[in-house]
């Protein structure tokens, strides 16, 4: 008589720590998840509100309105020879997207609390929402600058200003930026989750960080002195991509595109590593 002999499952032994402790097959498996969280957030933001999405538009353009008054008019900072408006939307563009996704990820931890103490799922799932939700808002932006740009097209555009073959590289520079920003807002959720004075600070970084960042003013006014620190903000080469490829009035070069690249990398690697070593411990501390 047989005798009939059942194998054991194989169990697999990996590290967990390093980016080993990191699974995006895991994440994969929970992309119903991530889809209902991203209309979650979009749905939500402007849930009761009059305008609504169109939200999306009125900001921008005040911002814009604002920055041409002050800035242009009063301050008389150089717009590197293109119209004001234009160049003002633009560098909002890139701008704003990392804006919101920095401030929606790096309080994931803190608003999200209840849920995470309630139901296991991939914790990254929630800040990857607000990167992938907050496409929208800039894609709405997007067509709002069309618009703008089409209108001044038709009155006359300064001889050199117009779209440049950088334009085809964007959708590799929002690519970027949503990098950059979950890196950033992770480090500071995973600081959040324990000190919340930086919930305080993640306004005020954010106002410092915006006038680090040629979004006013163009590159190649920053005197010799200071450029170097401008380069070295990451957020220096996607705003003035945008610039290149829409206006034809930005200022990039290798060196500010590998400086970028590789604070964009770093940041992201050691920001998912802080916020994976926190995530587990987290609810007892919020």
């Amino acid at each position: 008589m047989s005798q009939r002999l059942e194998t054991s499952p194989e169990i697999i032994i990996e590290p967990t720590h390093g980016l080993r402790a990191f699974d995006w097959r895991e994440v994969w498996a929970y992309r119903d998840l991530l889809t209902l969280l991203v209309w979650r957030d979009f749905a939500s933001r402007y849930k009761q509100t009059v305008l609504g999405p169109l939200w999306f538009i009125v900001q921008p353009l005040l911002t814009t309105v604002v920055f041409t008054i002050v800035f242009g008019k009063f301050a008389g900072i150089p717009t590197a020879a293109t119209p004001p408006v234009l160049f003002y939307m633009v560098g909002l563009l890139a701008w704003n997207y990392f804006a919101q996704t920095f401030q929606s990820t790096s309080s994931t931890l803190v608003n999200n609390a209840g849920m995470f103490g309630k139901v296991y799922f991939p914790r990254i799932v929630v800040p990857l929402s607000s990167v992938v939700s907050n496409l929208a808002a800039l894609g709405i932006q997007v067509a709002t600058f069309a618009a703008v740009y089409a209108t001044y097209y038709l009155i006359g555009l300064p001889a050199g200003t117009g779209l440049r073959w950088q334009v085809l590289l964007l959708p590799l520079v929002v690519l970027q930026v949503g990098a950059l920003a979950l890196g950033v807002g992770l480090w500071l959720a995973a600081l959040t989750a324990r000190y919340r004075d930086f919930t305080v600070l993640a306004g005020f970084l954010l106002q410092l960080w915006l006038y680090a960042t040629p979004v006013i003013y163009p590159l190649a006014s920053v005197p010799p002195g200071w450029r170097i620190a401008v380069i070295l903000n990451p957020m220096t080469m996607p705003v003035e991509m945008f610039k290149l490829g829409l206006l034809g009035a930005g200022t990039v070069d290798t060196p500010t595109v590998v400086i970028s690249l590789v604070m964009t990398v770093a940041l992201l690697v050691t920001g998912v590593l802080i916020f994976k070593r926190v995530e587990s411990t987290f609810v007892d501390v919020v």
